[in-house]
């Protein structure tokens, strides 16, 4: 959710309504005035900033200390500080502050420019631009801080660096990518922007969310994700590590999930592992409400006293809890440090890091720092325009351009058709701002090309009537007022009782009414046309048509769907009463619809295409439609008219060049000769359209994930965290993509020369540089993304098919050559060692593959790293069951509420492997540190080669009546010699942190 300065809010656990009641923010005093070295020693610049913080921290009592540690600090008049907020969003341009109005609509900026979202700018493949983007975003945000201080907090929320390693995530187009290397680039990049170029002090302080392993929407606060030690460090770690070694960002936000049994916002990763990857000061916030979520929803602690003490100890500093009151917050802080639970130094340890950060934002200097003269003028302004433009051209991706379609010779069409869905539309996200201005598909084509050539707008929607069967009667809309619902009426269908239909993805529609232009809406019933818009938290516009056996359909309410279990609203279907009134319920009770084609959306495109010299299909998602926050997606399916579309128009004409619009890969039906990609661009995207279309810009974008071909090729289980094991993303997966890991077109070729290295072998330590010449074949300028990719030939454990190291957006005119340079650090081609619980550079041989994506690998080479050969494991030394090899049946669990991992029994056979273990010939004894809360005695048993191998021994664990209790069992094994693989099968609920297999006791 990520706001947490509302007015209202309602959480329902169970079916059980719990109610907070949000107040509304209070406006505070302002900041004193100073003489210009300031009143007290912490408003001199002159001074160290550590003797600053120390003392300020020594003049604050300890409530004002607590209630910094609230998202909405007070003032504090007395020492002239002014009164401060966290949490700003401003993931691709400032997009709103944690306020939200009575119906649940985010307060949003007035003005503010709207960049593409974060995965286009990841899409762009351009460090450099992001940074500037960061920048001009970092000005905005202080423009609005200028101009209201009171809501515009300069702390922001942004980036997002969760890895898209499953599409099917609502908030996929948040992230960057599903590498941790380009995510972490283009992350560090956009926070450098955000923190402005100043050696010490900051434009805003960015947050990195959320740690970790968030990426399911639908249960977010109840699941557990099973993050392995290889997984941790090599693929979730990465993506959040460099843009903290970088001081590019001063905090992380944990997120809502659960990893390993433990809630995120007591992972003591934040104090024990963050923090050590700078020597700056980290200010890590909760997200919103999740605080209360500890005992509310997680159940983890008894109360909150406990909860809030476990947060502040675990290393997170901020609490986004009621709205714009601290006061409860200070409270059970207090209560924390009456029972001992937290004491002073803990508090200060805290607060001192706001304070820091506080400090480097220039809140406590007398003139505000370098960054105070921003005003509200940089809001909007051209030059920010202007970036925008650019932004959404570079970031377009050419898909598919076999019959060369593209680009359109703007001289030669006199009639051009802009069909679809989203010709004439725009759409903002979530976590964007209001648009200020939209320049459409169909608006960028006509300024374009100009009165020369005519240019024909069809949206292309079928318009149905949906006439309920037992009775004849039509769904019929009475009104625009909330209170005005649709009824089911007897006589003819008029245009209140049609509907322009539109399947965006999922075949999840949404319904506009053709007599008044509003859209079907309500939670759960009563339904009215009072919404002309879609939006709104629980986004009531969203509606599922359910064809069944024998042609009749079910309609299905489709607002806020989830899996939650303890979700209070099983009925979903439209229901129609003997008096035609229209309501909600269970699916036996549904009513039955037949739906009447007034007019065919692809019989309007096809004739409009037929008449053309050219056609632009615009086709895509809607991003608060199927899946969105609090909402995942089970399928990449394209809505099933919008694929029709395709079809009908690409065979009706074809000179047709198909746009795709979407917030996330999507499957398609079928699969056009010419196929253009662009996320949510903002409000520049009709001009950057129209550009790359008609040639004035080539396309030079490249995916940053892997687009399937289909549903199955996705794991079962959304919550399925474990990439190596299910084959997800470029790293792991081994079908053929429908498009892979960095692919994208041009409107020229590129030839690439020999690959080069400066060494053929390098120590663990050491560097080399890899080269390669690029050259523009063609007849255009343009731009092409130089890849670079390794692969380890051996290892003792599974390694990436491939693994993106380096890259480089290079422009070339035609004919030109670029020399094309790669830094490899030998370092960086390790991986995490389970068997020694530390990072490790194997002797082994290495492809060098460069190219234009993961696939189109265009020149080779090969390195040999002299690391060093991983020995057999050695299980007579203390050894972390987490540290395994493979598994099946196992949960990861906290193996206590502080810290720590252990194994856990999920089912009947649970079994973790620990591969090539030296073992003697004499008999040994078996050491496992194991809790079972369960009645009854457990077992585990030690066997051979495979879980049902041979039998060694087997261990009898008593219960300990409490999952975090451990007790040490032993068990004798029978004499073995050899390397073999050893597995521990686990009766479920055993729980097991560590053993040694060593000899006889």
């Amino acid at each position: 959710m990520e706001r947490g300065i509302g007015r209202r809010r309602l959480i329902r656990n169970g079916g059980v309504a719990l109610v907070a009641v949000l107040l509304d923010v209070p406006v505070p005093a302002g900041a004193g005035t100073a003489d210009p070295a300031g009143r007290f020693p912490f408003q001199d610049p002159r001074l160290p900033d550590g003797q600053r913080i120390d003392d300020l921290l020594g003049r604050l009592t300890l409530d004002e200390k607590l209630a910094l540690l609230h998202q909405s600090q007070p003032a504090i008049p007395r020492l002239d500080i002014g009164y401060f907020k966290t949490g700003t969003e401003a993931l691709h341009g400032v997009a709103w502050t944690n306020d939200v109005d009575d119906n649940w609509n985010v307060v949003t900026a007035t003005e503010a420019t709207v960049f593409p979202q974060a995965i286009g700018l990841a899409s762009t493949w351009d460090p450099d631009l992001v940074r500037r983007i960061g920048s001009a975003v970092g000005d905005e945000v202080r423009g609005h801080h200028a101009a209201d201080p009171t809501v515009w907090g300069l702390q922001v929320w942004a980036p997002v660096v969760n890895l898209l390693r499953d599409p099917r995530w609502g908030k996929n187009e948040e992230g960057y990518s599903e590498d941790p290397l380009l995510t972490s680039a283009i992350a560090t990049a956009y926070g450098r922007g955000l923190s402005g170029d100043h050696p010490d002090r900051l434009k805003t302080a960015p947050v990195l969310k959320h740690y970790a392993a968030y990426n399911r929407e639908a249960e977010r606060s109840l699941t557990s994700a099973n993050l392995r030690p290889r997984l941790r460090h090599e693929y979730e770690d990465a993506a959040f590590r460099p843009a903290v070694a970088a001081d590019a960002v001063t905090g992380v936000m944990a997120g809502y999930n659960l990893v390993n049994g433990r809630p995120s916002h007591v992972n003591p990763d934040f104090a024990e592992v963050i923090r050590s990857w700078t020597d700056r000061d980290l200010y890590h916030v909760s997200d919103a409400w999740a605080p209360h979520a500890l005992t509310l929803l997680q159940g983890y602690y008894a109360d909150e006293t406990e909860a809030y003490a476990a947060m502040l100890r675990a290393g997170l500093d901020s609490f986004t809890v009621d709205d714009g009151q601290p006061g409860p917050m200070v409270a059970t802080l207090r209560d924390a440090l009456d029972r001992g639970l937290l004491t002073v130094a803990d508090v200060d340890a805290s607060v001192r890091r706001v304070l820091s950060i506080r400090l480097r934002l220039g809140h406590f200097d007398p003139d505000g720092g370098p960054y105070a003269g921003i005003g509200p003028e940089v809001i909007g302004s051209p030059a920010h325009r202007q970036l925008n433009r650019e932004a959404a051209e570079r970031a377009m991706v050419l898909l598919r351009n076999s019959a060369g379609t593209l680009p359109l010779d703007p001289t030669r069409v006199r009639n051009v058709a802009v069909i679809g869905p989203l010709h004439d539309a725009l759409y903002g996200d979530w976590y964007g701002g209001a648009l200020p201005y939209r320049v459409t598909p169909l608006a960028g084509i006509r300024e374009r090309l100009g009165d020369r050539v005519t240019v024909t707008g069809v949206e292309a929607l079928d318009r149905v009537a949906l006439r309920e069967l037992a009775t004849g009667r039509y769904l019929t809309a009475t009104g625009t007022a909330a209170g005005q619902n649709i009824v089911a009426a007897t006589g003819p269908a008029t245009e209140a009782a049609h509907w322009d239909q539109n399947d965006w993805a999922g075949d999840v529609s949404t319904l506009r009414n053709a007599g008044n232009g509003r859209y079907l809406a309500g939670n759960w019933g009563p339904y009215h046309t009072a919404e002309a818009e879609i939006g709104g938290w629980f986004v009531p516009q969203q509606f599922a048509l359910e064809r069944q056996p024998d042609g009749a359909y079910l309609i299905r309410y489709a607002g806020y769907e989830t899996n939650e279990s303890w979700w209070p609203y099983p009925g979903t279907y439209l229901t129609v009463s003997a008096d035609g009134t229209v309501g909600t319920g269970e699916r036996a009770l549904a009513a039955r619809f037949g739906r009447e084609v007034v007019r065919s959306g692809a019989a309007t495109a096809t004739a409009a295409a037929a008449r053309a010299d050219a056609v632009v299909v615009v086709v895509g998602s809607h991003p608060l439609v199927y899946g969105r926050e609090n909402s995942d997606r089970r399928s990449l399916a394209l809505g099933a008219s919008q694929s029709a579309l395709v079809e009908a128009v690409t065979s009706a004409n074809p000179t047709t060049a198909v746009v795709l619009e979407t917030s996330y890969p999507v499957t398609l039906a079928a699969e056009p000769a010419t196929l253009l990609w662009t996320t949510h661009a903002g409000p520049e995207t009709g001009r950057a359209l129209a550009g790359t279309l008609f040639g004035d810009r080539n396309p030079g974008g490249r995916l940053t994930q892997t687009w399937y071909r289909a549903d199955a090729d996705l794991p079962p289980d959304l919550r399925d965290y474990d990439i190596i094991r299910t084959g997800q993303t470029y790293l792991y997966h081994r079908g053929e993509p429908l498009f892979p890991f960095g692919h994208g077109l041009s409107y020229t070729r590129f030839r690439y020369g020999e690959l080069r290295t400066s060494a053929p072998t390098v120590g663990p330590d050491g560097t080399v540089t890899v080269t390669v010449e690029v050259t523009n074949t063609g007849r255009r300028t343009g731009d092409e993304v130089v890849q670079l990719y390794t692969r380890q030939r051996t290892s003792r454990d599974r390694m990436p098919l491939r693994q993106l190291r380096a890259f480089q957006r290079v422009t070339l005119a035609p004919g030109q050559t670029r020399r094309v340079a790669f830094a490899v650090r030998a370092a960086e081609l390790g991986h995490w060692d389970v068997t020694r619980d530390r990072w490790v550079v194997e002797s082994a041989g290495h492809d060098l593959l460069v190219g234009g994506s993961a696939t189109d690998i265009r020149q080779r080479g090969t390195l040999r790293v002299r690391g060093e050969t991983i020995p057999a494991r050695d299980l007579s030394r203390p050894t972390r069951a987490e540290n395994f090899d493979e598994y099946a049946g196992i949960l990861l669990v906290d193996e206590s509420k502080v810290r720590g991992t252990a194994v856990e029994g999920a089912g009947s056979g649970g079994w973790i492997a620990f591969a090539g273990t030296a073992l003697e010939a004499r008999s040994g004894t078996l050491t496992v540190r194991a809790a079972r809360s369960a009645p009854g005695d457990g077992t585990i048993e030690v066997r051979l080669d495979s879980p049902t191998g041979p039998l060694l021994g087997r261990a009898t664990v008593p219960s300990t009546g409490d999952r975090y209790a451990y007790t040490t069992v032993h068990a004798t094994l029978a004499p073995t010699a050899g390397v073999r693989d050893v597995y521990l099968r686990l009766d479920a609920g055993l729980r097991v942190s560590e053993f040694t297999i060593g000899p006889p006791a």
